[in-house]
């Protein structure tokens, strides 16, 4: 009975451990300049285009909006880590999900993925239900009986409208972001910047599938 009881405890701290995990791989994506050469025998995973590189001025970006940041791909997966270290991802899953199902080209899919949605976000037995209000979730309930590309619109609206003044917010304060728009170092003499770029370098063929 002991060990039953700590199962919940266990699952959420694995879950905290993973998403510091992916924020502090995420600090490894910047690049200081772009002008550094970068030379290795180790093959493919040494070749990185320079659109997968993170650069500050994209970063910075990310503070203009909600926008800028879920549309590019490491500001997405930062803002994602940092919801999972406070247990709320279900908004930004739901999100994802959404923009996924509207890219549906087979009209004989849209039943079924439109279904899996709902009942994952949006049903009152949904396991990662999300906070909408009683009107949206009725129209989405009708919009069931015929799915349409359209058919979660409102409801995404909604729930991106309640990220952007709440948990946005909080991302732009948290280490999530500030460790990225300042990294650790930012201020050290030109020897300990080739140093860190150096070893930024090193770390990027590594980790940066994991992140993307």
């Amino acid at each position: 009975m002991l060990a039953v009881s700590k199962l919940p405890f266990v699952s959420g701290l694995r879950e905290l451990i993973s998403a510091k995990d992916m924020k502090h791989r995420l600090g490894f994506l910047l690049q200081k300049s772009d002008s550094c050469d970068y030379s290795s025998s180790q093959g493919k995973k040494e070749k990185i285009s320079s659109s997968q590189r993170l650069s500050q001025e994209e970063v910075r970006k990310w503070a203009d909006s909600l926008e800028n940041l879920i549309h590019h791909d490491r500001g997405l997966a930062a803002f994602r880590a940092f919801l999972k270290s406070e247990y709320s991802e279900e908004n930004i899953e739901f999100w994802v999900s959404c923009e996924e199902y509207k890219k549906t080209k087979s009209p004989a899919k849209l039943s079924p993925k439109a279904r899996k949605i709902y009942d994952e976000f949006i049903s009152v037995q949904a396991t990662k239900e999300v906070n909408l209000d009683s009107c949206t979730r009725e129209k989405t309930s009708h919009n069931m009986l015929e799915p349409t590309l359209s058919c979660f619109d409102e409801a995404q609206r909604k729930i991106f409208t309640l990220m952007e003044k709440d948990s946005y917010r909080r991302f732009l304060k948290s280490p999530y972001y500030l460790d990225l728009v300042s990294p650790p170092g930012a201020g050290c003499g030109p020897e300990n910047c080739k140093r860190n770029h150096a070893h930024s370098l090193d770390c990027n063929s590594n980790i940066i599938s994991q992140c993307a």
